[in-house]
């Protein structure tokens, strides 16, 4: 059970006060109220902290109450769990991994009844109270998700939710499936004799092969970068779907999403050129897909290599990465390389490349920064180049 002295309005204030704090430097001052604990206090300044970026609509709630700061960190953004709420709809729904409850809270207004589901009593009591606080009407179950379903034998869903713990039992983390819990493929006939759409997130940096392999049915995937950092690979999974795989990328940016979508077993070719006006570097979503030849035909731009994933034009044009023009093209082993670089600041960058960008830096003695980019990449004869930039 949390501290309900937390919610007194005193206490409130004296964590938005110390919302920029310094953590350890406050806990060494310890608590100025008797029935809260300075660890308690960090706990929630902690939250604030977190929340202010990852869920603002937390954040801007004084009647919050933040769990370890573990929960924290493997909840999803209150972006990313928009974007979640955005492919479902239906009149039942549940969350099968409750955890601190961003995804159910925004999952929840597609549906007229949402079951959220979570077995560790202490979170789900904490959840409960949150979602009372924004006047959410979800239901909260504290058991094994995966025992409700089974003892459930009435209900059905429209959309089942999970995503599935990725620690395994000594606290390291886990990226295959199957180590996850719960362990969603093995349990698939559970869940579809449940539903017949499951919607799955999963670690980043799962291999998209493999999860297809894992699991069946699957429909699309969706692959979620925010600010060129990849954070969730979205799965639809659909009872006996067996077509085409549709795979959709998106890179939430500052001020716009950068959106590219096409089918998992592509056919598309790729044109290749030498390096033309402009040069592009496609965002960490699309890398992560793979529809690399697919990119080339869509945008129209040509490649410089198979591998090299890098892609040129003549004209400038709107690209799902980042755009630049290029200044000069020099050979890898030209003197001309040595003296343009040499004592320079440049951001440096490799794309099918023998080398790391740590030995560039030291062989050619170039300091991060400045407003030059650089990348060491190689053209379709196995030519060894670097193409030097400014960002458009």
């Amino acid at each position: 059970m949390f501290n309900k002295a937390l919610l007194r309005q005193e206490v409130v204030e004296f964590i938005r006060e110390h919302e920029k704090s310094d953590l350890p430097k406050l806990v060494l001052k310890g608590s100025p109220f008797k029935d809260v604990s300075i660890q308690e206090l960090a706990s929630q300044v902690k939250g604030l902290q977190v929340a202010r970026k990852k869920f603002p609509e937390f954040y801007n709630s004084d009647s919050i109450i933040y769990p370890h700061s573990l929960n924290l960190e493997q909840s999803s953004s209150e972006k990313t769990a928009a974007y979640k709420a955005s492919l479902v709809e239906g009149k039942t729904g549940i969350d099968l991994t409750g955890g601190l409850g961003i995804d159910s809270y925004h999952l929840s207004e597609k549906f007229e009844d949402f079951t959220y589901c979570e077995m560790n009593p202490e979170l789900a009591e904490i959840v409960q109270h949150n979602f009372e606080s924004l006047n959410s009407g979800i239901s909260v179950e504290i058991k094994d998700s995966i025992e409700y379903l089974q003892n459930n034998t009435y209900k059905k869903y429209d959309w089942i939710y999970a995503d599935p713990a990725r620690r395994g039992k000594g606290g390291g983390k886990v990226f295959r499936l199957q180590d996850c819990e719960p362990n969603i493929p093995q349990h698939l006939a559970l869940i579809f004799s449940k539903t017949e759409r499951l919607l799955l997130k999963t670690s980043p940096i799962l291999d998209i092969s493999a999860g297809i392999q894992e699991l069946r049915f699957v429909k699309e995937i969706h692959i979620l970068a925010v600010r060129n950092e990849v954070k969730e690979l979205l799965w639809i999974l659909e009872k006996d779907y067996i077509g085409e795989i549709k795979i959709h990328t998106v890179n939430f940016e500052k001020e716009h999403e950068q959106i590219f979508s096409g089918s998992y077993h592509s056919e598309a070719e790729a044109e290749f050129s030498e390096p033309l006006t402009y040069l592009y570097e496609p965002n960490s979503a699309i890398m992560k897909s793979g529809l690399f030849d697919l990119l080339a035909e869509k945008t129209q731009t040509n490649k410089l290599h198979p591998h090299s994933h890098l892609y040129t034009s003549e004209r400038l044009i709107d690209f799902p990465g980042r755009r630049f023009k290029v200044v000069d093209v020099l050979d890898f082993k030209s003197t001309q390389l040595k003296s343009y670089l040499k004592s320079k600041k440049a951001n440096i960058s490799t794309r099918n490349f023998p080398e790391s960008v740590e030995n560039l830096r030291k062989k050619f003695k170039v300091k991060e920064g400045g407003k030059d980019y650089v990348f060491f990449s190689t053209k379709l004869r196995e030519e060894k180049i670097a193409i030097i930039c400014e960002k458009v």
